[in-house]
């Protein structure tokens, strides 16, 4: 199939409501069962798997097997990260005739949510403008690195900065749909999103990717980062 029709037939798919509904659905990094997603989507399972089948084919999803269930999550970070940008250039569409009410959800979706494996919204934006202004990372448009003073950081937190083994990069900068900033994805971001969650400094909101900051979180965010959120 050539570049061109490839990206009319990724782009077909992902424009379907249902299909797209489900895709946010699984933005968190978790596998999720057809039944779940036709659920989010509000279709029948049937009509699920059909669209499952081709979200598959198309490399955009991969399925799993647990005992007699299938669960299905995104392929690649690459997938997550087309979705986050067609996310933000959808968000800065200009607002129709009778813009949309902002309810709770988007509050906290805008606050604090996951973006795959990491960390996003205003918290995910603070602990990369943290980690930049104390010299811990590197951040430049087409990449980033950890500095030395960083590899220190990390390890006070119980993180290991990636010793090489792993293809991915371990330090790079995603544009938050949001904030239209930056926020830390690759490796590093999910190693610090999922130290976050083992400090129980964030839990999860049922049936969205926003998360919430815990007691705890607050003042471990404040002694580790340096930073607050209102």
């Amino acid at each position: 199939m050539s570049t061109n029709a490839a990206m009319a037939e990724t782009a077909a798919l992902v424009g379907d409501p249902a299909r797209a509904a489900m895709l946010n659905a699984l933005m968190d990094g978790r596998a999720l069962t057809a039944g779940e997603l036709a659920g989010v989507a509000g279709i029948t399972a049937q009509t699920a798997s059909g669209h499952l089948a081709r979200l598959s084919a198309a490399g955009l999803l991969a399925m799993e097997r647990q005992g007699r269930h299938r669960y299905h999550r995104l392929a690649s970070p690459a997938v997550a990260r087309m979705l986050e940008a067609i996310m933000m250039v959808a968000g800065s569409a200009p607002p129709p005739a009778r813009p949309r009410r902002v309810g709770p959800a988007d509050a906290a979706m805008r606050n604090a949510r996951t973006c795959y494996d990491h960390l996003a919204g205003r918290l995910g934006v603070a602990i990369a403008d943290a980690m930049a202004a104390r010299g811990q990372v590197e951040l430049a448009t087409d990449g980033g690195a950890v500095t030395p003073a960083g590899q220190d950081f990390l390890g006070s937190l119980g993180i290991t900065p990636d010793a090489g083994g792993s293809r991915r990069a371990f330090c790079r900068p995603c544009l938050d749909w949001s904030e239209r900033r930056h926020h830390l994805a690759g490796g590093l971001g999910a190693a610090i999103c999922t130290r976050c969650f083992e400090l129980g400094w964030v839990k999860r909101v049922p049936a969205s990717r926003a998360v919430l900051v815990t007691r705890a979180g607050e003042a471990g965010l404040r002694q580790a980062f340096g930073i607050e959120l209102e």
